[in-house]
């Protein structure tokens, strides 16, 4: 049985649009590179690729019209992301700066950078509203097997979304090799740990008085 999709290729083009547009997700990639190098900007894009994963499933369940029915739900989701997030910028603010032993850091922590991504993806109330605006615009309306068809396109978003931030990884992580191979780099280093963690102080905060639409 065909699944209920039509306008595939515009789906592609639309989702691909939509995941090179800089947001919160791109930042915290980029910021995890600059904070911990490449390969933990990697594995921040496979988090978030997971956090998408929950979105399209608590979607397709229908567990994400909560969200979008309850005030207090969509407001408790938010807060704890903000919060998670703010933590994450503290913490990065009070640890050591630097290149040296910076490898060891992300081999220490590397199932660590990719929850991190996870839970910053999933505690975002306004990936699940986003998913439950968009997605069915692309699914024909009373016919069978739409569940499966909203659980198509959201792995296919998902999967052009975990690229599009592996490339940003990729070049944050080129940028941050560049800069501390020349002198002062383990003081260009500490300045990019630092402003990953301001990064990260901000988009808690953006989170945080983001209006419930």
């Amino acid at each position: 049985m065909a699944l209920p999709v039509h306008d595939p290729l515009l789906f592609a083009g639309a989702a691909l649009l939509l995941n090179l547009t800089p947001g919160a997700d791109m930042l915290f990639v980029a910021g995890s590179t600059a904070a911990h190098g490449q390969r933990a900007g990697l594995l921040a894009a496979l988090g978030v690729g997971a956090g998408c994963l929950v979105h399209v499933a608590l979607a397709a369940l229908g567990l994400s019209a909560l969200l979008a029915a309850s005030a207090w739900a969509f407001e408790a989701v938010k807060w704890a992301g903000a919060a998670y997030l703010v933590w994450m910028g503290i913490g990065l603010w009070r640890s050591p700066g630097g290149s040296s032993g910076m490898a060891m850091r992300v081999t220490e922590t590397a199932a660590r950078v990719f929850w991190r991504g996870a839970l910053t993806n999933a505690l975002n109330p306004k990936v699940a509203l986003f998913f439950l605006a968009f997605l069915p615009q692309f699914i024909a309306p009373g016919a069978p097997g739409q569940a499966s068809a909203f659980v198509l396109l959201g792995l296919w978003f998902t999967v052009s979304g975990t690229l599009v931030n592996a490339g940003v990884a990729l070049l944050a992580g080129r940028v941050r090799e560049i800069a501390s191979g020349r002198p002062g780099g383990s003081r260009v280093g500490a300045v990019l740990q630092r402003l990953a963690g301001a990064l990260f102080v901000l988009l808690g905060l953006k989170l945080a008085l983001a209006p419930r639409v």
